[in-house]
């Protein structure tokens, strides 16, 4: 994997194609493990998960169905500070298994305000499975059931994650080189 250059900035690799492969196999066996005969919801929170959604469920060896919502936070480099339901919910939750599906949790402020609507709606259970965690920039408490990587607060992109639009076809995952230009 080498450097790639997203309209102004430059990101280096951080996570290969394999070790994402790897990680989604082994969260997907536990998954399996944990909702065998039940049959789960996953809902991916677009637009970054489609893709770890995608991987993850066809990792599952457990009947199970996949939606999607979208919730809008980010604007360029950071996060607005406000949660927008720009897709909403369309499925019945009522007595299912939901696995909401994250690309990244970074200050948890996206979970911290989607979750008390979800529970109104009275799943029978709600677990969390994401491909990154930036456990240094948790802003609000998030309890995470299933994670493939744990990284430093840096910016990234690739496997789904954006940079006004670009990156997200990258097989790994980059963060942004120190020398930014912001």
């Amino acid at each position: 994997m080498q450097t790639v250059q997203l309209h102004d900035l430059t990101f280096e690799p951080i996570i290969s194609p394999e070790e994402i492969a790897g990680k989604i196999r082994e969260i997907a066996a536990a998954i399996s493990k944990d909702y065998a005969g039940k049959r789960p919801l996953f809902l991916g929170i677009l637009n970054g998960a489609f893709i770890f959604a995608a991987d993850l469920v066809r990792a599952c060896n457990i009947p199970c169905e996949i939606s999607f919502i979208r919730l809008a936070s980010y604007h360029h480099l950071t996060s607005s500070g406000d949660v927008q339901t720009v897709i909403g919910l369309k499925e019945d939750v009522k007595d299912r298994h939901v696995i909401l599906v994250e690309d990244i949790v970074d200050s948890g402020r996206t979970m911290h305000y989607f979750l008390p609507d979800l529970k109104k709606l009275e799943p029978a259970s709600i677990a969390l499975a994401t491909l990154l965690e930036k456990p240094a920039a948790h802003e609000f408490p998030v309890s995470i059931n299933y994670k493939c990587f744990e990284i430093p607060p840096d910016f990234v992109v690739g496997y789904g994650l954006d940079y006004d639009g670009l990156g997200r076809n990258l097989p790994g995952l980059y963060q942004l080189v120190e020398n930014r230009k912001l």
